[in-house]
């Protein structure tokens, strides 16, 4: 007997697990819920909820084709055991994965396990991930060789296999309601998921170019796809195959409506790339969850402190639209780049924390949590990537750029609807009336510290030398990269607005 274990690739179309058990002949389609795993992966209610309305949808597309999910609870080797006492499993097919510190331990372990038991764990490649990648030189063109392949087809029929399976918690019904609500959490679930893609496909990828800056018009101009792609609802072929397919079908008779539908095409397609290169980083280093990238930012002294973490975490830190940010977070468990970029670099550089804790809060927020895209975006926010240029976001003037109005502000702090929009990008005594905090910390005065810090640190002597070992790691390749010098290797990757 063999087992198709779903890990996140949650879905019955283009999945090269199913395809391949599927030739072998009957097979257990398999999900472990492993608590383990949760616990020391930053999850909470917000995936956990997303999981099971999505693990219903799986349930349902498999018991439709004659076999259902099989869903356990427990540690993973304790599940497989339990099953090998049942069958006799001679493959397991999956997905690797790229996920938690967590996730590549028990692993580790999980291969030992097999090769005790004879059993062949037999792994696909997922996305533009390469395992045992040796350099970045031809990985573009790697990334593109599997993109251009067609997706795999979903099964027509599985042979039923008797075996007792634990109820998925959550309703049965997910998702009923049509056209989504992108201003709330979003629900899981291929269905909930083909939506969503359907509307940005149809229409709302036109102002995705210019339109995912300003955390309002971000809501609808996102493509709003990536947590269908953190649980592998979607693969990213899926996505660039149904992109493509859109510029067949584009009408041409409005040249200048055409000219901005395709920019903005573009600028999508470079960010399903960008997707997998920062999670190969990962699966190259995943000591990146835990460790600054660069070892002489080491000696930078951020120490934790509890009240001004607090006052961060829970938007109260006395900056109007910063807080709207966390609280538009918390609520809603998304928010775009740009503003997840402010909210980590004001904790790093503004109130000097130590990036870690915030990156786990945060990861504990995002419904759309990616470890591999997470923490390096979050070191990249903190200064210790070494090959990044340094940003430093004044809430401010983020405001003033993207909330001129304060509309955002008012929705989501709204002791503050009364005040005048000018009121609420600067330090104003007005404020104090409202019974909103003052501010935590003093804005430039913080700012030119921090920058100072990280600035000396990258005049010391040795740094370069350790940032051009890690850009030939991790660095993006471009047209020409052979022929650059090593001095200019850094400027490749700096260029990059996520």
């Amino acid at each position: 007997m063999n087992i198709v274990w779903f890990k996140r690739d949650l879905r019955i179309c283009d999945n090269l697990a199913l395809t391949e058990a599927g030739r072998e002949g009957p097979f257990i389609p398999l999900y472990i819920y492993e608590p383990t795993i949760w616990v020391n992966s930053n999850l909470g209610n917000v995936h956990r909820k997303f999981l099971f309305e999505s693990l219903q949808d799986l349930n349902a597309d498999l018991s439709k084709l004659g076999q259902p999910l099989v869903f356990r609870k427990g540690d993973c080797i304790e599940v497989f055991s339990s099953i090998a006492k049942m069958f006799n499993i001679k493959t397991v097919f999956s997905y690797e994965e790229t996920w938690s510190y967590a996730t590549f331990e028990r692993d580790v372990a999980l291969r030992n396990w097999f090769r005790s038991e004879n059993i062949y764990w037999r792994e696909l490649p997922r996305n533009g991930v390469v395992r045992g990648l040796k350099d970045r030189n031809d990985w573009s063109k790697k990334w593109k060789e599997r993109m251009d392949r067609p997706p795999e087809k979903e099964p027509v029929k599985l042979d039923g296999v008797e075996i007792r399976s634990d109820r998925i918690p959550g309703s049965k019904s997910t998702w009923r309601v049509d056209p989504i609500d992108l201003f709330r959490k979003l629900p899981g679930g291929r269905r909930a998921g083909e939506s969503v893609l359907n509307s940005f496909i149809t229409s709302r990828h036109t102002n995705y170019k210019g339109g995912i800056s300003p955390p309002n018009k971000a809501f609808v101009s996102s493509s709003r796809l990536s947590p269908y792609l953190a649980f592998g609802i979607f693969s990213i072929k899926e996505i660039v195959h149904a992109v493509k397919a859109l510029n067949n079908v584009m009408d041409t008779s409005d040249l200048a409506l055409l000219k901005k539908r395709r920019a903005s095409i573009r600028s999508f397609m470079s960010r399903l790339k960008w997707h997998c290169h920062f999670i190969q980083k990962l699966e190259d280093q995943p000591t990146i969850e835990f460790n600054n990238l660069h070892s002489l930012t080491n000696v930078l002294d951020r120490e934790f402190c509890e009240r001004k973490f607090v006052a961060w975490q829970n938007g109260m830190t006395g900056y109007p639209f910063l807080d709207a940010c966390m609280r538009c977070l918390i609520s809603t468990g998304w928010i775009n780049f740009r503003m997840r970029a402010m909210l980590m670099s004001f904790s790093s550089y503004h109130l000097w924390l130590p990036w870690q804790q915030s990156a786990s809060y945060l990861a504990s927020l995002f419904v759309d949590f990616e470890p591999g895209i997470h923490y390096p975006q979050c070191q990249m926010q903190s200064g210790t990537t070494g090959i990044n240029t340094i940003r430093i976001y004044n809430p401010f003037k983020q405001s003033i750029d993207h909330d001129p109005d304060a509309i955002f502000i008012k929705r989501w702090v709204p002791e503050l609807k009364e005040v005048e929009p000018e009121n609420l990008f600067k330090p104003a005594p007005i404020l104090k009336k409202t019974g909103y905090p003052s501010l935590i910390v003093e804005e430039k005065e913080s700012r030119l510290k921090a920058a100072e810090k990280i600035h000396s640190l990258k005049k010391v002597s040795t740094f370069q030398k350790e940032s051009k070992k890690i850009f030939l790691k991790h660095g993006s390749r471009k047209k020409n990269f052979k022929n650059k010098k090593t001095s200019k290797l850094v400027e490749i990757q700096q260029s990059f607005d996520f």
